[in-house]
């Protein structure tokens, strides 16, 4: 590459050129809010339509539904950025009707997901490192002894970490302010007001609808919706180029830019996600809405390049669960255990 047209690998200026995007688009925002509740209120209706005729059919419809949920959840997350839109009272109010459908505490979840936007791909433990958004170097896992080595391995196997637990997470976690500081009294008080709420709703659709109808619908949505919201989260900053770092190396730049990831989507996926496939973008600026961040990520591109994440290296990602410090990757237990 000419000297010329190298790439400006600047902090300041990848910033500045992600920030010009930090803005909501008030018609934009409304017409995503109708592109994804509207899809998923259909999509909720055909289900219970298709019911009575068909479990089978109905169970099948699961799978775009929870898809459907997944960019309805996408417009929580966003709002809990206060990013949706300027006004922070509309932000508020939008993302505590999402929760009524994604079950997932808006305050409560808002409040947590930001610890991790404060300190992520860093292998020094920090407040609020979860089972994805931490990671153990190969020398520290092997340091452990056999019994914690196996507790650790356990809950980050791929069909535990990505299939078994997401469902268990949304479903029954989330019910509990199990992990919430005493002091965060507003965040505590979203999951108590948000658990009212759900049983409010469910007991009247139960009422009006069945019980029976009401569970064969909306428990494999949720599972469907949870898998794939927990997947696209865990490969994130566990990729095969991703780059994690100690505190003393580490920066927001080139932790969002090469230790986050780009996950190259077809277009209609990247729509069912709300482009949380730019993640990189997201993490250098939090405050682009998501209906902005295949522009941002455009701009930014030009001045600092990276490669796209592909479905089979997302599919791949999962396995990703140590830090060789020695290799500067990611690798899996299997990995580990071969070259100790």
């Amino acid at each position: 590459m000419d000297a010329d047209r190298a790439p400006i690998r600047s902090g300041v200026e990848v910033r500045r050129a992600a920030a010009a995007f930090a803005q909501p688009i008030r018609g934009r925002g409304a017409l995503q809010l109708l592109t994804s509740f509207g899809p998923f209120i259909t999509a909720c209706a055909a289900m219970y339509l298709v019911y009575p005729i068909s479990a089978l059919f109905s169970l099948a419809l699961a799978v775009p539904t929870g898809l459907l949920l997944v960019r309805v959840f996408i417009v929580q997350h966003d709002c809990g950025h206060g990013s949706f839109f300027i006004s922070r009272r509309a932000n508020a109010i939008v993302g505590r009707v999402c929760s009524l459908v994604t079950m997932t505490p808006f305050a409560n979840w808002a409040r947590q997901h930001n610890l991790h936007h404060g300190n992520w791909c860093n292998l020094d433990p920090h407040k609020g490192a979860d089972l994805y958004s931490a990671c153990l170097t190969v020398r520290e896992y092997r340091a452990l002894s056999p019994w914690r080595r196996f507790l650790h391995r356990l809950p980050r196997h791929p069909l535990i970490a990505n299939v078994l637990l997401p469902p268990l997470v949304f479903l029954i976690l989330y019910r509990m302010p199990f992990d919430t500081p005493r002091h965060w009294v507003r965040e505590r008080q979203s999951v108590y007001l948000t658990n009212a709420a759900l049983l409010a709703m469910f007991s009247i659709l139960a009422v009006t609808l069945g019980w029976q109808r009401v569970l064969m619908i909306h428990l494999p949505m949720m599972v469907v919706a949870s898998i794939v919201g927990v997947w696209l989260f865990s490969l994130q900053h566990r990729f095969e180029t991703a780059r994690w770092a100690r505190q003393e190396s580490w920066n927001a730049e080139s932790a969002s830019m090469d230790g986050s990831s780009w996950l190259n989507l077809p277009r209609i996926l990247h729509w069912l996600t709300g482009n949380i496939g730019f993640h990189h973008i997201h993490h250098l600026n939090p405050r682009v809405p998501n209906y902005r961040l295949g522009a941002a990520h455009e701009a930014v591109q030009l001045l600092w390049p990276i490669n796209p994440l592909g479905l089979l290296g997302g599919l791949r990602a999962p396995w990703l669960t140590l830090w060789d410090e020695d290799g500067s990757r990611l690798v899996s237990f299997a990995a580990a255990r071969r070259t100790g």
